[in-house]
């Protein structure tokens, strides 16, 4: 009985990663759970699952889960102090990192340092800090899983045991990230700068929360996704392409020095990579419906665009200038995305403030943790600057 922490347990990740635990309740047990203020889910997951601890990053939020849940021997803990200490918890083997964003880094930390199974959903972890993760797992020795569709896809086209060992010393010519394109991919660009935050988090094959929906839309998530997958896999950004598959069937794809090329396919749901990961390397249920290959019409693959979506370039461009740059990228991202969401920029500003605080930020080697976390700061305050300044 694997006992597991969940953090972020009321997103999309979270959601998936429990509806897959409930199917196997002789495999896996709730130990934790974490949510930012979503008390009223939360309360509706502690009685499901009763775990022992659940932490709420808000306080008042975590006060009242605290005031109904009294019948129950689920304690309830606040803020990253509470974060921590589940993530680090000796009863704990299994950690689910699925907080969103540059939040996510400290806990997933935490689990690293205490040598759990980390399943890795939080890609901004490693973009903001991947020189230090990678040591930090290899220096305690923790076993890392990606959860990421794509790097979850790589990851089992790979031959095993390659994370953070260089995959072409294992035959492999490139790694190819597939990406649906988001829902504006036949939009003409003229246009891309009047649609609305509800239009970009309407992804067309993916359910997702809104951050990640609009990441999708500009394609940033694959900027990401290139970045993190360069830490994982230890290659090169040349040696990763990036193409467009509007089916989402194809996760992503390894090129082999052979001529072969290996896929990873499947129905577009996140507990086919969430199950590979909990259970490897077993293979169990996911509650996914097996992929029906009579009922594929066809697979459609174009190079993606980068006059279309310039955040592929500024992921490219961060990730050549190394260092604190891509926390730069990471930290201007998600300000900017987070602005276009509360109506006060254009979905195409949002590329354009990326840019200017790369451009304007002074950046150097990521030697320590507070390096890091002083260049996300300022990133953001000068982000936040440049949207209330209307200089963008």
């Amino acid at each position: 009985m694997r006992q597991v922490a969940i953090l972020g347990a009321t997103g999309s990740i979270g959601q998936s990663t429990l509806d897959v635990i409930a199917r196997h309740p002789d495999q896996f047990a709730v130990f934790a759970m974490t949510a930012n203020r979503n008390h009223q889910k939360m309360q509706q997951l502690c009685r499901q699952f009763e775990p022992r601890y659940v932490v709420l990053s808000d306080p008042d939020s975590a006060e009242r889960l605290s005031a109904v849940i009294t019948d129950l021997a689920t304690e309830v803990l606040v803020g990253e102090s509470g974060l921590m200490r589940v993530a680090a918890a000796s009863e704990v083997d299994t950690v689910v990192a699925a907080i969103v964003g540059a939040a996510g880094l400290i806990p997933t930390l935490a689990a690293i340092r205490a040598r759990k199974r980390v399943l890795l959903a939080n890609k901004e972890s490693l973009v903001m800090a991947g020189a230090l993760f990678m040591d930090e797992v290899r220096r305690h020795q923790a076993e890392l899983l990606p959860v990421d569709s794509e790097h979850n896809a790589i990851f089992q086209c790979l031959p095993p045991g390659r994370i953070g060992q260089p995959a072409l010393h294992s035959g492999v010519h490139k790694i190819i990230l597939t990406g649906s394109g988001g829902p504006f991919r036949d939009l003409a660009i003229e246009q891309l700068d009047s649609v609305t935050p509800e239009q970009a988090c309407a992804h067309p094959n993916w359910d997702m929360g809104p951050k990640i929906s609009v990441d999708s839309a500009t394609m940033m998530n694959k900027g990401l996704e290139m970045i993190e997958a360069c830490w994982l896999f230890a290659v090169e950004h040349s040696d990763i392409d990036i193409l467009l598959h509007r089916q989402s069937i194809v996760h992503s794809m390894v090129s082999y020095l052979d001529g072969s090329v290996i896929a990873q396919l499947g129905n577009p749901d996140m507990r086919t990579p969430i199950a590979n990961a909990l259970s490897w390397p077993q293979r169990i249920d996911s509650g996914v419906e097996p992929l029906n290959l009579l009922q594929v019409s066809q697979l459609d693959f174009t190079l993606a665009d980068e006059a279309r979506y310039p955040c592929i370039a500024l992921a490219r461009e961060a990730w050549h200038r190394g260092g604190t740059c891509m926390t730069v990228l990471n930290a201007a991202n998600e300000v900017a995305v987070d602005q276009f969401l509360q109506r006060n920029i254009s979905f195409m500003e949002i590329p354009r403030i990326i840019t200017k605080v790369l451009e304007q930020s002074s950046t150097g080697p990521a030697d320590n943790l507070d390096i890091v976390l002083q260049a996300d700061a300022a990133a953001r305050e000068l982000a936040l600057e440049l949207v209330a300044s209307g200089d963008r």
